[in-house]
Formats: structure tokens, C-alpha cells, sequence
């Protein structure tokens, strides 16, 4: 059962602006979910694994759907220009260290990027975390060495923050991870 303050994610959630839409995954979008994660840039920021082959697509979609059925608390939405083939992924989840904070995920396939499909979508899961979920904070956590995913935060009204540095286990390491704050218009933050 959530906390008095903890943020409920709706069952299914699609997001429409400035020429992109989220949506919800489906089975047809395996192809394409092998296009955006089978890559060696997803893979080295991500906890992807590689290669990213049909099975492991099978695999991640089964679990996104599951987790959405459950009525877990992350959201993973397809990426795209019209409702059709999906070109990345957006996800919106509950911080682990505070459940009235939304944290935010994207990936974009090679054959997409510098088209700014990264930083819409990243603009439209904030303004949607920050005016339609009432989060606290949203947030990205990003290594410090990603200077693709630093640019999206500045892109996007993302503003560094004085937290300390969270370390996160992924693929047998640790990762050290800065936190970013949204600073839009009905943010907590600005």
C-alpha cells in the first residue's frame, strides 16, 4: 500500500507534445526495442545487458508489462514521432530514496539521435511528474562522464544539485551517479 505521500502512477500513461508521443509498449515494438538497446553507448550508460537480442527484448518487455499490470511504480514508454515505431525509451519511476521524488530514464536508438528526441521527451516526463503526479522532485541521475546525458539535463531546465553522489550496482560495478533537479514552472525545486 503507498505511503500517505507517495506518488501513484496511473495504469497506463501516454504523453503527446512538441512532435513526439509516449506511449505504452506492445508486443510489436520488439523490433524496435532490439533497434534502441542492442547499441554500445545504451549499453555503457544502462543496465542493459548485451547483446540485446530478441530473447532479452522478450524478456524486458514481459517484465515492463508485468510491472504495469502489478501496478509496480515505474512507467517505460516508448518513444516516438506518431504513435508508431518506437525510436527510444522514456522512464518514469519512484526514487528509491524518496518516495515523493520521480526519477527519469531515456535511451534513444543510434539511428535517432540529434534529432532531440532525448531532451523532448525528457521535457515532457518532467512537465508531466512536476504538474500532473504533484512529484516533489524530479529528477536524473547521471555519471558525470555522460556528456550526452549532461546536455539533456541543461537542455531540458535540469539543474545540478548539492546531493551527495549515489551509488548504484550495475553489471558488477559501481556506478557513481550525480543528481539533477527540474527546475520548471510548478517544480518544488524552483
Amino acid at each position: 500500500m503507498p505511503s500517505q505521500h507517495e506518488i501513484v502512477l496511473p495504469p497506463s500513461i501516454r504523453l503527446s507534445g512538441d512532435g513526439i508521443l509516449l506511449r505504452e509498449w506492445v508486443e510489436s515494438d520488439l523490433p524496435a526495442l532490439v533497434e534502441v538497446y542492442d547499441d554500445p553507448e545504451i549499453y555503457r550508460w544502462t543496465p542493459v545487458p548485451s547483446p540485446f537480442d530478441v530473447g532479452a527484448a522478450r524478456k524486458y518487455l514481459a517484465k515492463a508489462l508485468e510491472g504495469r499490470e502489478e501496478g509496480r511504480r515505474a512507467a517505460q514508454l516508448a518513444i516516438t514521432t506518431d504513435g508508431g515505431q518506437a525510436r527510444g525509451e522514456g522512464i518514469l519511476f519512484h526514487s528509491a530514496h524518496d518516495a515523493r521524488d520521480i526519477e527519469l530514464a531515456y535511451g534513444v536508438g543510434s539511428r535517432h539521435r540529434r534529432r532531440g528526441l532525448a531532451s523532448r521527451a525528457v521535457k515532457l516526463m518532467a512537465d508531466y511528474a512536476d504538474r500532473q503526479l504533484a512529484a516533489r522532485r524530479v529528477l536524473l541521475r547521471i555519471e558525470a562522464e555522460n556528456a550526452p546525458s549532461v546536455a539533456v539535463a541543461h537542455a531540458t531546465g535540469f539543474q545540478l544539485t548539492d546531493d551527495d553522489p549515489i551509488t548504484r550496482e550495475s553489471k558488477g560495478h559501481q556506478v557513481t551517479l550525480l543528481t539533477w533537479c527540474y527546475q520548471g514552472e510548478g517544480s518544488a525545486g524552483s
